[in-house]
């Protein structure tokens, strides 16, 4: 008696090979949609000239995202930069470096950039800013280690450029994040705790020298700082590692003293 077609069919099918087959189309397809949704954000990808670069995946279509705290975000929204940079190309080859030709610091290259973040602050769970003066917020304190308000700022150049007057804190987090510097003309800006060095009887803010505090963004309030703000002052205070650091070989030394 003949067998069934049906019995014939499945009597020759590997059916295990078929399920690797799809099991390799499936994990094709899953790497494929993740890099396209990978390419929602800096794309379409332009060279060092301005000009579009070539992309081996096409820039998937615009999705658009419902934020926390109210409002709308689109990606990919394809919004360039329009910002000029103080930069001249050393070869015109691509991927030589390109040399700074102004004050790097202030115009924002190399290792003084910054992202284009949005010029709000950033915020908690409750819609309130999440980082902000210890004068303001009031119900915080130094548990541990030296509370550095009220202590002199030391410089590279081994001058005070002014005094510690307030700590940054991000509240939800419960870390500070900026020291308050009040300069000696009165104006304050914020130097980012990572960078600072609190001693006894003085905060060391080895990256910049004493003028160059002074070219330290400000905030726009009194009483909160912007994501952008945020890019713009730690790009120019960790900065000064590369251009702020000629020191004397004696101030070198008694400034290793300090720590």
């Amino acid at each position: 008696m003949d067998a069934p077609y049906g019995w014939i069919f499945f009597g020759n099918f590997d059916l295990a090979l078929v399920s690797l087959y799809i099991f390799w189309l499936f994990f094709a397809g899953l790497i494929y949609y993740i890099q396209r949704e990978n390419m929602r954000e800096g794309y379409p990808l332009e060279n060092e000239d301005g000009t579009p670069a070539n992309s081996l995946l096409p820039v998937p279509e615009p999705k658009t995202f419902d934020l926390y705290h109210g409002g709308q975000f689109q990606a990919p929204n394809n919004e360039r930069e329009t910002r000029e940079l103080a930069l001249a190309r050393t070869a015109e080859n691509g991927g030589f470096p390109f040399e700074p030709t102004g004050d790097p610091m202030a115009d924002g290259v190399g290792p003084a950039s910054y992202a284009m973040r949005k010029d709000v602050p950033e915020l908690d769970a409750h819609g309130h800013a999440k980082i902000q003066p210890m004068a303001v917020v009031g119900d915080f304190a130094v548990a541990a280690g030296r509370d550095p308000r009220g202590l002199k700022v030391m410089a590279n150049d081994l001058r005070s450029p002014g005094k510690i007057s307030d700590m940054w804190v991000d509240v939800p987090e419960q870390l500070i994040r900026y020291l308050e510097v009040t300069l000696e003309d009165g104006s304050k800006r914020l130097v980012p705790m990572p960078l600072a060095t609190v001693k006894p009887n003085q905060v060391v803010v080895k990256a910049l020298d004493a003028d160059s505090f002074a070219g330290i963004p400000k905030t726009a309030a009194a009483d909160k700082v912007t994501k952008l703000e945020e890019d713009k002052i730690s790009g120019y205070v960790a900065s000064g590692w590369m251009y702020a650091r000629d020191k004397k070989p004696s101030q070198m030394k008694a400034l290793g003293e300090l720590f």
